[in-house]
């Protein structure tokens, strides 16, 4: 099976790493390839069929390539909620959860992403085009770029004030002392409803699904038990960082699979669905409202319950 990320050296797609890297693929007899594929360009491998699934850090993105969940499914959740934090320098006298005071700085965000972050701007009464710069990075679009660990660099060398990405860029900008966190949107400091604006997940399409059941079917069940090894050991998380992550990320993965393992729940929630639609929506993605059984593979529910 070949799986296309859109990002490896992250807390949010960690699970179908570490499904790969500790063999629960391979227990399932599934031999698995994940390739990373920076930003949107997962969607379109899937689209294109030189994937068979994705990973997304966000599943609204794949209605970049698939118009109003036509022809694809969210097959599983690979971690719950809006999986981004909003980071800014550790200098700036900002408190936790106060939006304004982004007001004037120079903030980075991912394609896909950005979206969440202009939303959330709106829902707090900040205009994204006039009350601060939303910058892009050069060089976050190489293939082989992981954007959470990229921005954290960027805002140690000065170059932006603060960024929106997963934990592991999150915790890399503390740990180096040079970031501190101002929104973590799954623990409650976000406005409104953004901790449901989407999630991470398998996704696949329609036509694999009708093709290969059972091997969507068997990367389900690796998924659900990585999950739950994870929750019981996140020491193991180290062992795949040491693999596959540069040193700094490395040393970080267990400690934040131990703190994010709660969000590390396969099952995908009409309320989810809801949430996610109702954000594809404004973010002009999708055309209207879509039923659940529309987005999501529902003949692998009993597997969530493994």
């Amino acid at each position: 099976m070949r799986i296309a990320a859109v990002d490896l050296v992250s807390n949010t797609c960690f699970p179908a790493l570490a499904a790969a890297e500790l063999g629960f693929f391979k227990a399932e007899g599934l031999d698995v390839h994940i390739e990373l594929v920076a930003m949107l360009g997962a969607t379109k491998a899937l689209r294109d069929g030189s994937a068979d699934a994705m990973v997304a850090g966000s599943v609204h993105d794949v209605l970049t390539e698939f118009s109003d969940w036509k022809g694809v499914k969210v097959a599983v959740a690979l971690s719950q909620g809006t999986p981004w934090l909003l980071v800014v320098r550790r200098d700036l006298p900002a408190k936790r959860g106060d939006l304004n005071a982004i007001k004037g700085l120079r903030i980075t965000a991912a394609e896909g992403p950005d979206l969440a972050l202009r939303q959330m701007l709106i829902g707090a009464g900040i205009d994204p085009h006039k009350d601060l710069q939303i910058v892009e990075l050069p060089g976050a679009k190489a293939r082989d770029v992981s954007f959470g660990v990229f921005a954290a660099r960027a805002l140690e060398a000065g170059q932006i004030d603060g960024f929106w990405a997963n934990a592991m860029g999150a915790e890399t900008a503390v740990n180096r002392g040079v970031g501190k966190i101002l929104v973590d949107v799954r623990r409650g400091d976000d406005p409104a409803e953004v901790r449901h604006f989407t999630f991470a997940g398998l996704a696949t399409t329609d036509s694999f699904i009708q093709n290969s059941p059972e091997a969507v079917a068997a990367a389900v069940r690796a998924i659900v038990k990585t999950q739950r090894a994870l929750k019981a050991e996140p020491s193991l998380a180290a062992e795949v960082g040491r693999r596959k992550f540069p040193q700094d990320a490395a040393d970080l993965i267990a400690r934040i699979v131990e703190r994010d393992a709660t969000f590390y729940d396969p099952r995908i929630s009409e309320e989810a669905v809801a949430g996610l639609n109702r954000f594809a929506q404004s973010v002009g993605h999708l055309s209207g409202p879509v039923p659940f059984d529309q987005v999501v593979a529902v003949r692998f529910s009993d597997l969530w319950r493994l």
